[in-house]
């Protein structure tokens, strides 16, 4: 009877690499068009290696943002995220919502953690380099969960507005007058405990950034590289969406997280299969979703 979907709180993995990329992106820390040299073995902290070079003993050679997505290069947001530094990596990733409670009216929602200074501090210790790099790619501190996930899915593909998480479409009173919005808001936040001054400026992207990124997105399920393109080649809808492989101890969780169509999307997919060890498989899952939404009456 657990709710792994509001309560359960995994590392993101990969699927978190968009949030590196739009802070990137909209600091100017990384241009749409550069292109990073992925040599495997990134020459700074513990010099962390790519997965590519963990399978192959080799880089992925030069790439631009939406190849670094399609590809999930890891070297290319490790030099991301060092750019930026992760006050500014937490910045963004609280902006789409990760870390704090979604607000769904539903009993025992789980905030997670986002990976900063701050959670360093209430450990007593120092904020190291080699942790901005992992949390560059979904590691260290963050934890989220999947209702997270598909809000900051939605508010990226939405190009930074929020969107707000809830099941209630509406309230009608015994007197047949409906409840305004912001008193249900008010009532559900004071139930479940979540303090409203946690509310964050909105953003608006940029459309040539959003472009790379969720062109990026689009590659991982239409493009040979693609990470997800096995499961998607024959798609008659076309899903933006990334895989995501999060180390959890000594297992690895699966994500896959999307959107569809991509031209006009509709709506968003999450999937998490805990210790699945690969997203291509929740990808698999996703693929189901998405056909059952679309073309099953």
């Amino acid at each position: 009877m657990y709710n792994r979907a509001i309560s359960g709180t995994y590392a993101p993995g990969s699927t978190f690499k968009m949030i590196t990329a739009m802070a990137g992106l909209e600091t100017g820390k990384v241009g749409t068009t550069e292109k990073i040299y992925c040599a495997g073995v990134y020459p700074y902290a513990h010099k962390p290696v790519c997965w590519y070079y963990t399978t192959y003993k080799s880089g992925h050679g030069a790439l631009d943002m939406t190849k670094a997505l399609e590809h999930s290069c890891n070297y290319f947001f490790y030099e991301v995220g060092n750019r930026i530094g992760i006050n500014t990596l937490a910045e963004y990733s609280t902006y789409f919502g990760l870390g704090r409670k979604t607000g769904i009216e539903l009993p025992s929602e789980s905030a997670g953690n986002i990976a900063s200074e701050d959670r360093a501090k209430q450990e007593n210790r120092e904020w190291y380099l080699g942790e901005t790099l992992s949390a560059a790619i979904g590691q260290s501190y963050n934890n989220v969960t999947a209702l997270q996930m598909a809000k900051y899915i939605s508010t990226l593909v939405n190009g930074g507005h929020q969107i707000d998480v809830t099941l209630v479409k509406s309230v009608i009173n015994s007197d047949g007058e409906e409840v305004p919005k912001d008193e249900i808001e008010a009532y559900v936040d004071s139930l479940l405990g979540i303090d409203e001054s946690e509310d964050v400026k909105e953003k608006i992207f940029r459309e040539e950034n959003l472009a790379v990124v969720l062109e990026g997105m689009k590659n991982v399920t239409t493009e040979t590289g693609g990470t997800a393109y096995s499961t998607f080649r024959d798609s008659v809808i076309k899903v933006g969406g990334k895989t995501g492989s999060a180390q959890a101890g000594d297992k690895t969780h699966a994500w896959f997280v999307g959107f569809a169509p991509f031209d006009d999307p509709e709506i968003a997919v999450v999937v998490i299969i805990e210790n699945g060890a690969h997203g291509s498989y929740s990808a698999q899952v996703a693929r189901d979703i998405f056909d059952a939404y679309f073309f099953e009456d």
